[in-house]
Parts: structure tokens; sequence; C-alpha cells
């Protein structure tokens, strides 16, 4: 589970609630790629939009999909109490582990962060993943605090931005061995993964996990020049990331593909405009091999 590609993918939300069956469909599509695991309720799958009810709703749905392939399932709040309820939905749905970001409103000390992860891990019977992406959450994490949460028990992997791959080899020598460190961020995902991150929590990988796998083999197996070339051939669908986020993007990809209709994103979440859309079906028509990779020279 700590290995490979770990698949994040949106939840398609409406007012009405989770689009139950287009969810089973995208957990599917995941399990039957043979991703190495799958994450429900990353920020690619809307977790900060969805009360405790659509949560809980959303992992077991997501693992029963997924078969025998383990599910991490994202349990952030801003408040502890609602970190522990999650977490307790959490293991009751059957999750593999659970992916703890820290998200706040007020400032957080590290004493602060600290205590949210201490408090989960003493409520935890499955492994904890340390969710640090100052970009989405503005929590930073200094290598001191990655170690004090590192040595709590329960936890085992960090999933670190892409702004900290240059910090693997400082962090590697801080941190136990039983706690593995993973890449975010897909453009610089192989990268990550050649300096020596074990496992990609990738977005990309939820919609297009074919593609995803394809690179995540090459970068792991030492294959430096296929796995950089592919990742190169990606670059407009990396400018598509930078200009609107992945999130719209995957959004607006999976609508194109004809796996979610709109809405699929929670309001006040809109998705992209038509010079979005556009932007979208030319890259979807660039790199018409995506989730084929064998199919690249055609």
């Amino acid at each position: 589970m700590f290995t490979g590609l770990s698949a994040f993918p949106l939840t398609p939300v409406t007012d009405d609630g989770i689009d139950e069956a287009a969810y089973e469909r995208l957990v599917g599509r995941l399990a039957e790629a043979g991703v190495d695991s799958i994450c429900a309720l990353g920020s690619t799958g809307s977790y900060a939009y969805l009360n405790r009810e659509e949560r809980a709703r959303a992992a077991r749905l997501a693992v029963r999909g997924a078969g025998s392939v383990p599910v991490i399932v994202g349990v952030g709040a801003l408040r502890t109490r609602e970190v522990l309820a999650h977490v307790e939905d959490a293991q009751e749905a059957g999750a593999a582990a659970v992916l703890v970001p820290t998200m706040t409103y007020q400032p957080l000390t590290a004493d602060e962060v600290f205590g949210l992860y201490e408090e989960v891990a003493a409520q935890l019977s499955v492994p904890l993943i340390v969710y640090d992406n100052p970009g989405t959450t503005h929590v930073e994490f200094t290598d001191e605090l990655h170690t004090r949460i590192a040595r709590l028990p329960r936890v085992t992997s960090i999933k670190i931005p892409p702004g900290a791959r240059d910090r693997i080899a400082g962090l590697r020598s801080l941190i136990p061995d039983t706690v593995n460190l993973g890449i975010s961020g897909d453009a610089v995902a192989v990268e990550g993964l050649l300096a020596g991150c074990e496992v990609w929590y990738s977005v990309l990988g939820g919609l297009f996990p074919q593609t995803a796998l394809a690179l995540t083999r090459a970068a792991t197996a030492g294959d430096a020049e296929r796995a950089r070339a592919l990742t190169a051939e990606l670059d407009p669908l990396w400018e598509l990331y930078a200009r609107y986020g992945s999130y719209r993007v995957m959004s607006a990809m999976a609508v194109e593909l004809g796996l979610l209709a709109e809405p699929n994103l929670p309001r006040p979440v809109h998705p992209l405009g038509q010079e979005g859309r556009e932007a979208v079906v030319r890259v979807l028509k660039t790199i018409d091999w995506l989730d084929d990779p064998a199919g690249r020279s055609r």
C-alpha cells in the first residue's frame, strides 16, 4: 500500500449529495487498472466540502468498489473532535489507512499540529499518513516537526509536497526506517520517485491510472530516461494544472471522457468556463494516448 501508485479519485458531488453510481465507476476503474492503493476523500476527492454522513458513505463505497485494492481514507477537518469522528467512520468502513491533513483557519503552532497527530494516532488501529501540503492547508511542516510526528505510533508515510523533494535525503536521515516518503505534485512525481520516494500520491492516477502506472513503474525500476520522457510528453497537461488547478482540470476531463456529468464539483466551486474547457479538449487531442501508454506511437 505504501509503495508504487496511490490514486486519488474525484468524488462527484451535486446539491443532492454524492453521485454514488459515478463514484463507484471511478473507483472500479482504478481497481481494474491495478493501482497499488486508492485514496478516497483526498483534496481531489472534495473532503473539505462534505459532511460527516457523506464522507462516511464515500468511504464505504470506495472500500466496496476497490475489491482487494487497499483504500486510504482522508479524515481532515478543522476541529480535532471532527477528525476523530472521521477516523472512527473510516475504520468502520474498512479503510486500510487514513490520510491526515492539518486543516486550519487560525494559524497553528508546531505543538498544536503535533498534538493533532498525537491524538489521532492514539485512536487508530490502522496506519496513518501525514499530509504535508502547505499550498492547500497553509500549514508548514519543518523537518523538526516531521521528525517528532514520525515517531508517533501508527505513522507510516509522509506525503510531501512538490517543493519538498529536495529535502528527501535530509528527511530520510531523521525519520524512523518504518516511515516512508511519498511524493505529490504530478508534474514532479517522477523526480520524487527517482530521488527515493516509495509512493506517488497521484491526482493523475485518479483518472488516468494506466498512464500514472507507466510513469510509476518506469521510475521505480530506475528507468529514468523513459520516466522523464513520458513526463515531458505530458507537459501540456501540467500547463493546464498550473493555469486552472488540477482539481477543476480533472473534473473537466472526466466530463469530456463521459465518466462524469455536470455538476460534479461542490458549490461554490464552479467548473471550468468555456476557455478552460476548450483547452482541456485540445490537450486530450494532443495527448491522445492518455491512459494507453502503449499506444503513444500510433
